[in-house]
């Protein structure tokens, strides 16, 4: 008999998978690249080009029998067809992110695998963890990797290491030939360096010289393609899911935010926590490029669209040279516009409203991306070095999305950057958004944690009526004490508190599930429309003549 959950999969009308798409609101991405140079118009094409070969990547990562489904899918030209096609492509397989990862096609697991296509679908936590014991210190680093996946032996049943540019040999070779054209079309040094490494990268599993040159980009074309975020591994976070972004790069605004990265040292020496685990250096560099998205892939191309990112993971480099925070501002527009404002209106009182902004939305995601890099990385437990993410594994995602998210509004209150009211308010109204990701998702498990943190602490009230406030007097110590709470937990590493922490109050209350039944009707996130991408591989095509013009012409008789 089929699972209950594959029984529901396979019962979804064409109308009922419109209303689910319907949860992702179209946005038009159009950006101005008309002063772009002409070899960098090109560029453009490529790195586009490149960008979906990592579409063809992450379908496998996600999921083993992802790429035939998708075929399948795209021969199938019946309305119901059209749409599951359509709902597949939101999410990058057959799960819907929004609900639990629950199926939504006949045929498949009733849930996306924990461990995703990075390990066999029948191992345990407690087979990958035995067999490591097992291994020199070496082999366990690779299998621990962010670029190996585990592959079983049909016939013995062991384990193996298998590197990415072995697994996914096919598509990596013709991505790196891809980038290898774009760096040969741009006239920009930095960003000819950044994919010349970055090819080889791909070829070889070792991306620390092309991470490195990824933080010394300066272009007007703003590229990140690679293996990067660990969330899609929720066996153990280790493993990385590619993805690639191409935007173009927002010279002002970038110039402007530069403030905030010129101050992190001094926040890193005020962060609520024990001076031991203050990081006397964090880095050289924390740059901070605000740019429009053209074309999104992968990792960052499914589900809930990414706002901003904090990237590289690599902590050498982030030692070495700190990290950069990448604002997708013409994202985070759509979403304020198309998402927050509509559910600021249910969840705030009408004379609270006004204090929801797009400044203090952008700036708290700024500061969110900041706080990443500062606070507890590299760590000392038991004696061993290690990192706070290894020893969190599977938790990590969630406690350090957190963290990021209360240490940021610590950032700007010790600054004084904007106006105090609107922060909170902003916030608040926010983490409703945050929380319709379901629980399933790092930020919305971390976002629950903080709402019934600062709501025990009595920093938000449920007020009569349904609508929620922040009392001024509280929220400002109630953050100080869950930014030091999450901060030593990263510290010490201490996965047992974390999971309490998260098993307590990462859950949604009856006043939480209420609310958020009351924002049914509104998009939960973003569909982006790529219409520059789209116009520009149209423009870079070869001009076929029309069949008029294409006729040789009669002879006379």
């Amino acid at each position: 008999m089929l699972p209950l959950l594959l029984l529901a999969a396979a019962v979804p009308s064409p109308t009922e998978l419109q209303q689910m798409t319907n949860r992702f609101a179209p946005a038009e991405l159009r950006v101005d690249t008309s002063a772009l140079a002409p070899g960098d118009h090109k560029t453009l094409v490529k790195l586009i080009e490149a960008a979906r070969v990592i579409n063809e990547i992450y379908l496998r990562q996600l999921w083993s029998g992802n790429p035939a489904l998708y075929v399948a899918l795209q021969k199938d030209a019946t309305a119901l067809g059209r749409a599951r096609l359509h709902y597949f492509w939101i999410n990058k397989g057959p799960w819907s992110e929004i609900d639990e990862h629950a199926a939504f096609l006949p045929g498949v697991p009733p849930k996306k695998l924990p461990g995703a296509n990075f390990y066999p679908e029948d191992i345990t936590k407690e087979e990958f963890e035995a067999w490591v014991k097992t291994l020199s210190a070496e082999e366990r680093r690779q299998a621990e990797s962010f670029f190996t996946v585990i592959r079983r032996d049909p016939a013995s049943r062991r384990l193996n290491v298998v590197p990415y540019s072995r697994e996914y040999e096919s598509e990596v070779r013709r991505a790196a030939q891809v980038l290898r054209e774009a760096a040969a079309l741009t006239p920009n040094p930095s960003l000819q360096k950044f994919l010349s490494l970055r090819a080889d990268a791909f070829l070889s599993d070792d991306y620390y010289a092309s991470d490195v040159a990824w933080m010394d980009l300066d272009a007007p074309l703003d590229v990140t393609i690679g293996p990067y975020e660990t969330y899609e591994d929720e066996l153990f976070g280790y493993k990385a899911a590619f993805e690639a972004y191409v935007s173009l790069r927002d010279d002002q605004e970038s110039t402007r935010l530069k403030s905030f990265a010129d101050r992190l040292q001094e926040i890193e020496n005020n962060l609520p926590i024990e001076p031991q685990y203050r990081n006397p250096k964090i880095g050289a560099l924390a740059p901070i490029r605000v740019v429009n998205e053209i074309f999104a892939a992968g990792d960052g191309a499914h589900g809930i669209a990414t706002a901003a990112y904090n990237l590289p993971n690599d902590e050498r480099v982030i030692q070495e040279k700190g990290s950069k925070r990448v604002m997708l501002k013409n994202i985070q527009q759509a979403k304020f516009r198309l998402t927050l404002l509509p559910i600021s209106k249910r969840v705030l009182a009408k004379s609270a409203q006004a204090d929801v902004t797009f400044d203090a939305f952008f700036t708290h995601i700024l500061a969110h991306e900041l706080t990443h890099g500062i606070g507890p990385h590299n760590i000392r437990v038991a004696g061993r070095e290690t990192t706070a993410r290894k020893e969190l594994k599977d938790l990590a995602g969630a406690i350090e999305e957190a963290k990021a998210d209360v240490t940021g509004l610590f950032m700007l209150d010790y600054l004084g950057s904007i106006d105090s009211k609107r922060l909170y308010t902003t916030y608040l109204a926010s983490a409703f958004r945050t929380l319709r990701f379901g629980l399933q998702d790092a930020h919305a498990k971390g976002m629950a944690l903080q709402f019934n943190y600062l709501t025990d602490k009595g920093a938000f009230v449920a007020e009569p009526g349904g609508t929620f406030a922040v009392d001024a007097a509280k929220i400002k110590g109630a953050v100080h004490d869950l930014a030091h709470d999450l901060l030593t937990i990263e510290a010490t590493g201490d996965y047992v508190g974390a999971k309490k922490m998260l098993d307590q109050l990462g859950s949604l209350r009856p006043p939480l599930r209420q609310a958020l039944v009351r924002l049914k009707d509104i998009p939960t996130d973003i569909e982006p429309i790529f219409s520059t991408a789209t116009a520009a591989r149209r423009a870079a095509q070869p001009k076929v003549p029309s069949k008029a013009k294409a006729k040789a012409p009669r002879k006379k008789r």
